[in-house]
């Protein structure tokens, strides 16, 4: 098994490397057309001044600050998607019918959805009666943290909307991690489920120490799509006013009128994450396969 994923991995090493030098050249080609047949003036000093402005009383820039809050919502979705997503796909993959159909209605409904519709859904019919009623807007208003948690978590009074987008973006991520979690338990060989069962283990010290090294050397390709797709799905959610980076690059081209520069660093921020997250955890695939 090992060695057919390490010839499949060098084959797309190799396709990969065709289509990005494809990509360059047509990207090349794009760009002394539109600087032939476009007579666009770019303000890029603009753009970088209004990038880097501080608020009034010298707060992080705009820009910086919706990036921020897109990598917490990032962080903390990938957290809920992975601790929910494992818990769903290990009682759907259980033979308990207890288990099995409350995990695989919510994972039908949810890969059934589209994100869209499920925001909306959750945000206004749940989300915006839930939390209100809980008295947690109140209570986030008489926090005071110190900065460094502040920077971290972002300011108190912006939880409620940070909260929601992370339980949005994390939701529909753990239905598609359940899957991807029950399909590589699945994948397994019965043989090696037998042989655990042989040796008088526990059900839990097998599917830790026999069954999951196994399943995780497949499910590590299809999690780390997976994982940037909810990078990339945090974008959604600056329709329900989180002030992510895709909200705050709205405002800002809206209001400065430099369209073009400022979502084209918008899409390099994101771009940039994606890219990173990409490596690390093609890193730990590798490192995974080497064992």
């Amino acid at each position: 098994m090992l060695i057919a994923i390490k010839r499949a991995t060098r084959a797309v090493g190799w396709l990969d490397g065709i289509l990005m030098l494809i990509l360059l050249l047509a990207g090349m080609w794009l760009a002394s057309r539109l600087h032939l047949g476009v007579a666009y003036q770019w303000h890029w000093q603009a753009a970088f001044e209004l990038l880097f402005t501080r608020g009034p009383q010298g707060e992080l820039p705009y820009f910086f600050s919706g990036l921020l809050t897109t990598l917490r919502i990032a962080l903390l979705g990938m957290a809920l998607a992975l601790l929910l997503g494992t818990a769903l796909g290990l009682a759907a993959f259980s033979r308990r019918p207890w288990l099995v159909l409350p995990a695989t209605l919510f994972i039908q409904l949810i890969r059934n959805l589209p994100p869209l519709v499920f925001i909306f859904i959750f945000y206004f019919f749940i989300a915006n009666q839930l939390l209100p009623a809980s008295g947690l807007s109140r209570w986030l208003g008489t926090l005071s943290l110190p900065p460094w948690q502040e920077a971290l978590l972002g300011p108190p009074a912006r939880w409620e909307n940070l909260i929601s987008g992370t339980l949005c973006v994390g939701m529909i991520s753990a239905a598609f991690v359940a899957e991807i979690v029950r399909a590589g338990l699945a994948a397994v060989p019965k043989g090696q489920w037998e042989a655990a069962q042989s040796l008088g283990l526990s059900p839990w010290v097998r599917l830790r120490r026999v069954i999951l090294p196994q399943a995780m050397l497949l499910m590590l390709p299809p999690l780390t799509g997976q994982l940037i797709a909810l990078v990339k799905d945090t974008a959604i959610v600056s329709l329900i006013s989180v002030q992510e980076l895709t909200f705050v690059g709205t405002e800002m081209a809206n209001s400065s009128g430099l369209v073009y520069e400022i979502w084209l660093l918008v899409a390099a921020a994101y771009l940039l994450i994606c890219l990173s997250l990409f490596v690390l955890l093609s890193r730990l695939e590798a490192k995974q396969g080497a064992h």
